[in-house]
């Protein structure tokens, strides 16, 4: 099975973000999960749409939270 990742700045364009904020989240334990391997961070596009799904919202008005107060459980 071939299993799809996106690095730091491919996710970063994708959201339009900079990738210090997705830097900062990690810090923080929030976003997406990710992997470290070799010193590399990466992320699945499982895990990137998984995310998506989490903190999709139909209007502004919906109590969820936004996007960087979720934290994220260690694996």
């Amino acid at each position: 099975m071939l299993v799809k990742h996106l690095n730091q700045v491919e996710l970063a364009k994708r959201w339009t973000i900079s990738p210090r904020t997705l830097e900062r989240w990690r810090f923080l334990k929030t976003g997406p999960y990710y992997l470290k391997i070799g010193g590399r961070v990466v992320y699945r596009v499982e895990d990137v749409e998984a995310y998506e799904d989490e903190v999709i919202r139909r209007t502004t008005f919906e109590t969820t939270p936004p996007a960087n107060t979720i934290i994220r459980p260690f694996r």
